[in-house]
């Protein structure tokens, strides 16, 4: 009887081990991928924004601007 009680020990043991392994090895896996950059960070709508406000000053200088000053006879 008490053979049997030593072989059982050992074999609980051993699947205790075997059980420690795999939890460590489940914890050793590379987590998933973090997520990606962002495709656009807002400098895109900030250049936009940049060149309509640079339009629109352009546009407004034009058209403040006297024409007569302006050297060619367009009208």
């Amino acid at each position: 009887m008490e053979l049997q009680a030593m072989a059982f020990s050992k074999l609980l043991s051993f699947v205790i081990f075997l059980l420690c392994l795999l939890q460590i090895a489940a914890l050793a896996q590379p987590s998933a991928a973090p997520s990606p950059a962002p495709a656009n960070d807002g400098s895109m709508l900030d250049l936009g924004i940049a060149y309509a406000l640079m339009f629109v000053a352009l546009f407004v200088t034009y058209i403040i601007h006297p024409v007569d000053t302006f050297p060619f006879n367009l009208f």
